[in-house]
């Protein structure tokens, strides 16, 4: 699809139903079943690599659910942790911002020579993935901004936070602390039982210095490239509601809706596998 051809078709949203959530199922069963499968996936060609980035109080774990059903379609999936979270929150400091976790992902693009790359940025991560695709757009195939931050330059992750309260208590707790409590799972909507279990002792506090030093970018968010926003609409999240009303009729933006809570990846692989092996074709 030439970019021409992408800015035509970003009039009108995408709803992706929780209730085909078999779709996809049968076709990662067989694409992972092998050669001697007769069903193969419809995506199993597409290929492009494919960077899942994290959003805040996650790493890099939080997408271990999806990542088998992208590789067994046939594309390379990248999972990085930014710096201070996840298996590197031995690494944490109150003074890591937006700007080190932008050099994190250049560096696993350099490092892994990664071009064509369908990069994903649940949350958090649009702002790093912001500043990215200033510094490396011939190596992006497309952006997708998951249920995330699409930043304005001089903004900062705390001015967009909502509801006022949240705000409050994050700044509360990031400034006598110098790290960002996490907001309960339950907030972002996970609530199955087992699905905490595994979740909560892999959350971490983060760096508050990642939510209040603003973000300075050259040009709007996503630098010209193609891009898609996936607006989590059940429940809708009011911090990223705001930014699914903003790029709905905008040029150069497609808008997907899924109806899952804000971290997806947790709550419902196989439709997040569903709906990104399809992104991954549009680009």
């Amino acid at each position: 699809m030439t970019l021409q051809e992408f800015h035509r078709s970003s009039s009108e949203p995408t709803r992706v139903s929780m209730g085909r959530r078999s779709l996809l199922a049968g076709s990662a069963v067989a694409v992972l079943a092998g050669p001697g499968c007769a069903t193969r996936s419809p995506y199993v060609a597409a290929g492009r690599p494919i960077v899942l980035v994290h959003g805040a109080w996650h790493g890099g774990w939080c997408w271990q659910r999806v990542t088998p059903l992208l590789t067994g379609a046939g594309h390379r999936v990248f999972t990085p942790t930014l710096t201070g979270l996840g298996d590197r929150a031995h690494l944490a400091r109150p003074d890591i911002d937006v700007e080190l976790h932008a050099r994190d992902l250049q560096a696993l693009f350099e490092m892994e020579d990664l071009r064509d790359v369908v990069l994903v940025g649940h949350s958090y991560a649009g702002m790093p993935m912001s500043l990215l695709a200033e510094r490396l757009p011939e190596r992006l195939a497309g952006l997708v901004y998951f249920d995330a931050f699409v930043p304005e330059s001089g903004k900062r992750v705390i001015d967009y936070i909502q509801p006022p309260e949240r705000r409050e208590a994050l700044l509360k707790s990031g400034r006598e602390t110098g790290f960002a409590a996490p907001v309960p799972l339950q907030a972002l909507g996970v609530v199955d039982a087992a699905d905490l279990e595994w979740a909560q002792p892999r959350i971490v506090p983060q760096p508050f210095a990642s939510f209040e030093r603003p973000i300075q970018l050259k040009s709007p968010a996503g630098n010209g490239l193609p891009r898609i926003f996936i607006a989590c609409t059940k429940p809708a999240s009011g911090s990223f509601g705001q930014f699914a009303a903003t790029v709905r009729n905008a040029p150069g933006w497609r808008l997907h809706e899924l109806e899952s809570g804000h971290d997806a990846m947790i709550i419902d692989p196989p439709r997040v596998a569903e709906l990104l092996l399809a992104i991954a074709r549009e680009f």
